[in-house]
């Protein structure tokens, strides 16, 4: 018997497989805002309110994770400032995504609570995910399995290159 079942590996998966179910009492978002190493926790930006970072499990290449820097989990809990600035730094990372991928277009959005998909329901953020025509192909759906076509140290160099241009 052949086994004609192909295989696309992606190692870096398995970190998130072995941890989705048995999260910590650790906040992914406060760990890589207080690191010292912003490529190591894939940090983007940091403002004096909200920040921008590389989502570590992306859906598509350059889906960034836009957060306010206090650790609040709904919309309400956001002052005036903070919201302006997490809206704000959404509307520049649009632009720098769009500079540095050239997409058809972006799902933008905020799940609040667990039972609406948020893995991390502690912590606000918005997910900015760049989409292209086609993108969508028989892969999530006849394999279970989305393929993610560049690294995120490739994808951290790429975003960072259209930040240091400065605009928006």
């Amino acid at each position: 018997m052949t086994d004609d079942l192909k295989r696309l590996w992606a190692p870096w998966r398995l970190e998130y497989i072995e941890t989705a179910d048995h999260p910590g009492t650790e906040c992914f978002l406060c760990d890589a805002l207080r690191m010292d190493d912003d490529r190591r926790g894939l940090v983007l930006f940091r403002g004096a309110a909200a920040f921008a970072l590389l989502n570590r499990y992306p859906y598509n290449n350059g889906h960034l994770l836009v957060a306010p820097n206090r650790h609040l989990g709904t919309l309400d809990q956001l002052d005036s400032g903070e919201t302006a600035a997490l809206f704000e730094l959404v509307r520049r990372a649009v632009g720098w995504i769009e500079r540095a991928y050239n997409p058809h277009g972006f799902n933008i959005g905020i799940n609040l609570g667990r039972t609406a998909g948020a893995g991390l329901p502690g912590h606000l953020h918005i997910h900015i995910v760049p989409r292209w025509d086609g993108d969508t192909n028989f892969m999530p759906v006849l394999g279970g399995t989305k393929v993610i076509s560049e690294g995120l140290s490739s994808s951290y160099e790429r975003l960072q290159r259209q930040i240091s241009k400065g605009g928006l």
